[in-house]
């Protein structure tokens, strides 16, 4: 097994192991100061918000009555639901997720609420099992980032879309000098950042996936609190860490595919 499914092999465990379990937050851990509020959006389920996202893609996506729209790493299927009750009966969600727990607990979830317009379908982000040219609309929530090959799925972004079609993702990126210590307290604590992206190289993938008009509606410093870190670094080590250029950054990134 190589590096890349050795990484897609731990994330499936870890993943699947918080599917069958009813605590929030990332990596079953709460993390309020990661994840934004979803509670007030229309097709909410409290059920499907696992506490795994970093942002609210659904909030820059554009979605109309009607469009048909893709949510990779859907989960317990929480920005499926709320992109469903936006694209109403007319238009239609799909999910795709690697983790099969996942997709039986999302499925669970719009069965018990004969949700219609929702689909989940196992799959791996860099290799969809979606048609060619058949999504109006991408959306991705703090999924990305776990992703080992991340040009792949920009690619397989761009293949699916429509001419004219575009995405918006949350995910996590990284600034400055983030070494490898604080790496692995991030990754317990900030949206599992261990496979997080510098910005720029992150920004350049994307554009060199074909995509144009790319934007930044919304990022946001990720600010660990002092008594999360205490919980992992000695008094010293938070010191450099605030003394440090390294910054964790929860960023929605918007593009389009040329029509």
């Amino acid at each position: 097994m190589d590096a890349a499914e050795k990484i897609k092999a731990a994330v499936r465990q870890r993943y699947g192991a918080i599917a069958e379990q009813t605590a929030e937050g990332c990596c079953a851990t709460p993390v309020s100061f990661v994840g934004e509020d979803y509670a007030q959006l229309d097709g909410y389920i409290a059920d499907a918000d696992l506490g795994l996202g970093c942002g609210i893609p659904t909030a820059t996506a554009r979605m109309q009555p009607g469009n048909t729209v893709l949510d990779l790493g859907s989960g317990a299927g929480n920005d499926a639901f709320i992109a469903s009750s936006l694209v109403g009966e007319s238009g239609r969600v799909i999910g795709v997720d690697m983790t099969a727990p996942m997709i039986e607990r999302a499925r669970n979830n719009a069965e018990k609420r004969a949700i219609h317009n929702v689909e989940f379908r196992l799959g791996d982000l860099e290799a969809l099992p979606v048609a060619d040219n058949s999504i109006d609309v991408v959306i991705s929530n703090c999924v990305i980032n776990l992703v080992p090959n991340k040009a792949k799925v920009y690619a397989e972004i761009f293949r699916v879309l429509k001419p004219g079609g575009h995405f918006s993702i949350s995910d996590i990126i990284v600034e400055g000098d983030l070494n490898e210590r604080f790496k692995q307290m991030a990754e317990a604590y900030a949206g599992c950042v261990a496979g997080a992206m510098q910005k720029a190289p992150y920004l350049q993938i994307i554009e060199a996936s074909g995509f144009a008009n790319i934007a930044l509606p919304k990022q946001r410093l990720i600010d660990v609190p002092d008594e999360t870190l205490q919980t992992v670094l000695s008094a010293a080590e938070v010191q450099a860490y605030r003394a440090s250029s390294g910054r964790i950054i929860s960023v929605t990134v918007y593009g389009e595919k040329p029509a």
